[in-house]
């Protein structure tokens, strides 16, 4: 047997709890993962890192009867209904309300994340909040979706489904918030440090903050709309990421998406003119690593497909006649 070859660390290495991978028995925090990082340090900081792998997902939360809740609460299914993408005054107006109250529970939720906290809990601790704001989760059943935030941890882009896996030291999280309130949507994100975390992450995850504002800053009346991607996606690249395209920002209002679609990339037939009174959320997801995507059995989340970590930030806004006004400002 070639004992050298056998003590090798394996490409995924362990989470903390588990059975080191040199055969000792030990857990790998009191085994290998000291050295193990150690020499990651040595080859600048690019540590290899355990896969997320999904947990057990837990009955669905119930929401008090007295709360309005969308079309699609009770069957999955949303009305196919078209709504303009142009707001009038008074929609906007509530939207404004509903994206405080958004900004509010992203607050809330992101102020438990520590290491040992599941993402099950983190949904719980959100559930009530919007509850107690008066709002329905608009994730809970859309389309069958089973919880009321998405947790979208280290190499998840998005769409992560809350369960029982607890966040560990080093980890980064997205929490993607929406509300259903006053009839209608407002929906939020952030991605945020669990613990501390390597020097890769923490650029990413500035770097991912800074598209989401120079994103924004591109919103101007009269402008086409892929001057958006243009201007997110000339960033990351500059910074050696990369911007998801498999998914995009989305007309949202009474409707929680719309087919007004937001590409994070440049798209040259994205070129719909933005128009004052257009609402729509700005959500560039960046990676570390290449674009590409692939998706769990569930149907739900979607991770890179090389594994490098991903990150997003998101606000909603209206086009104004100047140029826009975020409405996920707590």
């Amino acid at each position: 047997m070639n004992t050298q070859a056998a003590r090798q660390p394996p490409a995924v290495l362990p989470a903390p709890n588990e059975v080191c991978w040199c055969g000792s028995g030990s857990k790998y925090k009191k085994c290998h993962r000291g050295a193990d990082a150690a020499e990651a340090r040595k080859l600048g900081g690019n540590v290899q890192r355990r896969g997320i792998r999904p947990g057990i997902i837990s009955p669905r939360r119930t929401v008090p009867a007295h709360i309005p809740r969308p079309d699609y609460a009770e069957t999955g299914r949303p009305g196919r209904g078209e709504m303009s993408d142009v707001k009038t005054p008074e929609v906007i107006d509530r939207m404004r309300r509903a994206g405080k109250a958004a900004a509010q529970v992203l607050q809330i939720t992101a102020a438990a994340v520590r290491p040992g906290i599941t993402t099950d809990e983190l949904d719980a601790i959100a559930h009530e909040a919007y509850i107690q704001l008066g709002g329905y989760p608009s994730t809970l059943n859309y389309h069958g979706f089973p919880k009321s935030l998405c947790t979208s941890v280290n190499e998840v882009i998005c769409h992560g489904i809350p369960d029982s896996r607890a966040l560990e030291d080093g980890d980064i999280v997205n929490l993607d918030i929406t509300i259903f309130l006053e009839g209608v949507h407002g929906d939020c994100s952030a991605t945020y440090f669990v613990g501390k975390v390597d020097p890769d992450s923490e650029r990413l995850v500035r770097v991912a903050r800074e598209c989401l504002d120079l994103g924004i800053q591109a919103v101007k009346p009269g402008r086409p709309i892929n001057d958006i991607g243009r201007a997110i996606e000339d960033h990351a690249a500059k910074n050696g990421m990369s911007v998801v395209r498999a998914y995009c920002g989305h007309g949202i209002g009474e409707k929680f998406h719309s087919s007004l679609q937001i590409p994070h990339y440049y798209e040259e037939d994205a070129n719909t003119i933005m128009q004052p009174g257009m609402t729509f959320t700005v959500e560039p997801m960046i990676n570390l690593g290449h674009w590409q995507h692939r998706s769990w059995d569930d149907g739900w989340t979607a991770v890179t497909a090389d594994g490098s970590r991903s990150a997003q930030f998101e606000h909603m806004l209206v086009v104004t006649e100047q140029g826009y006004e975020l409405l996920t400002l707590p």
